[in-house]
Parts: C-alpha cells; structure tokens; sequence
C-alpha cells in the first residue's frame, strides 16, 4: 500500500512516521513469522526484547510481560520459534516491530522444551546429584502424603496401607496436582507436613495423565519444595514410561502412588521371608564353621601323628563347642520368633478402625468430613456423616444435649 503524500508539500518526519506506522499497523495487524531468536533481554518489568532473524533480514519483537508470563518455556538466542503478532513502528526512533501476541518453539511442544530446559538447569545445580539421595526407613510408623483429597491416588495408597500395614498411620496435606494453582500448594503441602513433624517419609504423587496434566510436577518450584524437604520424598506420578523433575529430584521414585504405598509399607509375609532368609545365612555361616574347625582339627591330627590323647580332647572340645553353638542358634532363633510375633500383634492392635467394630461410631460433619469431637462443632440443622463398622449414615442433626 503507498502512503498518500503529496510530494510538493514538505513534512515533518513526525508526521511521516505516523502515517508510516498507521499504514504498516492497518496493512499487517496480523502475522504470523518465522525465525530465530537472537539478542534476547529481559529487563525488570518483565517484558521480553529479542530479534528475529532468517539468512537474509531480521525484525526487532518485544512480548510484553502480560503475555509472556503464560510462557511454559524460556526464550533463548538460537532457538527457532514461530510468533503471531502484529506490526507497528517505534516512532522515537523509526524503526518497525513486532508486538508478539503468541509465541511457541519450532518443531518441539513447549512443554516439552520446558522440560528439556528446567532439568537442565536443575542438574547444573546440583539438584539431581546422587549424593542427596537418602535411604527409605524399613519401617515407617507416620507416612505424609501430598496429592488431592478427592482423587484416585489417595485411595490407592490408604487400601494398599491397610492391606499391608495397618498400623502406619497417614497424614494427607491436601493439595491441586493440576492447573496454575498447582505448583505453589504441593511445594506449601511439603513445607506444612516438615512443620508437623514426626514423618518418616512423604509421597507426592498423583494419578496418570498427559504431559499437560503433569505439568506442576516438572515446575521449578516443586523440584525446589522436593529438594528442601528434611523429610525423605517419594516422587509417585501415575506414568510408567516418562519421568517428571520431581521424580529426578526425589529420594526415590514409584511409578505409582500404589507402589510407593508398597514401599513404605512391607507386608507381613515379607517381613517373615526376611526372617527366614536371615535364619538361612544364619545357619549356612554355623555349617562352614564347623567344617572348618573340623577341617583344622583333622590336619593338625594328621601333622601331630597319633596322640590319642590330645585327639579325644580336641573331639570333646568341638563336640563341646557344637552343642553350645546349636543352642545359642535355637534361643536366637526363638527370640527372633517371639519379637516377630510381638510386632505383629502391635500392628493389629494400631487398626485405626478397629473400635468400630465395638460398637464406636466416627461422626463426620458434611460436606468437608470435618470429625466431630464436641456437640460445639455443629449446629442443629448441619448434616453429618456416621461411620460405622461396615456402612455409613447420613443424618441431620435435630437437638444438642449436655452430656450425661
């Protein structure tokens, strides 16, 4: 489009931009361009000024922080983006631009880049170093979870609990594991549960899904959470394939909430095969003793000839000391039984329900399951949630009387 000047008529180069910058922004208000990133600058209103380029020209941009901030990647010099926008003129000092209104990577997901750059940075620092890793303790007695209250993976992990361990006790700090608001309450559920105090190990985790659905868990700011706990984590995102940086991050990663529930809860039967396995070495290291006092005892009868003598004693002596030997291997044996049989008993004396089937009752105010302790935590009218030993009520509450 030609700008309509009458040429005979000297104007000011004000007016000239102007109507330059008019007829550029109604004539390209908007494109979608092609090109390399180069010269980026990000200064501390948040907005970001960079160049395109190809082999033959290049465009100055700047993404204002109102829409850069929705950016899921980094920009940086070299990449290959692809940006919509339109074009305008910077009247001070005469030159054009693209205002980017939407900007993604060439040939590769954003979230995708994202990822790809948040574990790089992360590994550089250190993050992801072995050395951080700490051991799981055998048997936790209090297990901290961080997931949503409502989805699948905390009825997965409470079943597999109760099945295997009944008497660890769970303490669940609530928490979104999709969307915007994601990201800053795990990392605040993680910092809660090490104020609480008293855990032996954290999950966070969540069910499957795409890569846009666990996305919270390739954030900086739940890897940082992660990182910081004092606690042992258990990363458990419902992917078997694919990793998350919280499960880079983590002390140790399930593939499941399901089976990082198995392995911070060992079951009974497992904890009877350990028994037996330690009672086999056990056993296996008294037999190569003895073979090979009685290895030492033929040479040295063999070196010394025929001392009667001395053979008959050194036979009472072994004899002695094999019959001391199987019976420290059967008290130890017994002990081992009888702390076995103890610890049993203690964790089915734990089952958090188990006074339910006395006749107890666990009252729970709807709709947020609140437990109710005193009549003071309702009001007549509220409805409440009545656990019983295998079924529930659902009542209204009519009157509020003083205990008798």
């Amino acid at each position: 489009m030609q700008l309509d000047l009458n040429l005979n008529t000297p104007i000011s180069i004000s007016e000239l931009t102007r109507r330059i910058k008019g007829d550029l922004e109604t004539s390209f208000s908007d494109v979608w361009v092609v090109g390399e990133i180069t010269g980026v600058r990000i200064p501390s209103s948040g907005h970001v000024y960079f160049s395109l380029k190809d082999k033959g020209a290049q465009v100055r941009a700047v993404f204002f922080k109102s829409g850069s901030r929705f950016l899921k990647f980094r920009p940086t010099d070299g990449l290959e983006v692809i940006v919509r926008g339109h074009l305008t003129v910077y009247e001070s000092r005469g030159e054009y631009q693209i205002i980017v209104e939407y900007m993604e990577p060439k040939g590769v997901g954003a979230l995708q880049l994202a990822f790809l750059q948040m574990r790089e940075k992360l590994d550089k620092e250190g993050l992801f170093d072995p050395a951080h890793k700490r051991p799981l303790p055998l048997y936790p007695k209090r297990v901290g979870v961080v997931t949503s209250p409502t989805g699948a993976a905390i009825r997965d992990i409470l079943n597999i609990l109760k099945r295997r361990a009944p008497g660890v006790q769970v303490l669940l700090a609530p928490a979104s594991v999709q969307g915007e608001a994601a990201p800053s309450e795990i990392a605040s559920a993680i910092k809660s549960l090490n104020e609480y105090g008293g855990l032996d190990v954290i999950i966070v985790g969540r069910g499957g899904g795409s890569i846009e659905d666990l996305a919270a868990f390739n954030t900086e700011t739940v890897a940082r959470a992660i990182h910081g706990s004092a606690i042992p984590a258990i990363s458990a995102v419902g992917h078997e394939v694919d990793f998350t940086i919280a499960d880079f991050v983590a002390d140790m990663r399930a593939p499941t909430p399901s089976a990082a529930a198995e392995l911070v809860a060992k079951s009974e039967a497992e904890v009877a095969r350990l028994l037996a396995a330690l009672s086999g070495r056990l056993a296996t290291s008294a037999t190569h003793t003895l073979r090979y006092a009685r290895s030492r005892l033929d040479a040295e009868t063999r070196a010394l000839g025929d001392p009667r003598k001395a053979v008959r004693e050194r036979y009472l002596w072994l004899d002695d000391r094999t019959r001391r030997l199987m019976l420290g291997m059967d008290y130890g044996m017994r002990a081992r039984r009888q702390r076995f049989e103890a610890f049993a008993g203690r964790l089915g004396a734990l089952e958090p329900l188990r006074p339910l089937a006395r006749g107890f009752a666990i009252a729970r105010k709807l709709p947020g399951l609140e437990v109710i302790k005193e009549a003071g935590q309702v009001e007549v009218g509220d409805r409440l949630s009545i656990m019983l030993a295998k079924d529930e009520l659902v009542c209204r509450v009519e009157a509020k009387r003083e205990a008798i």
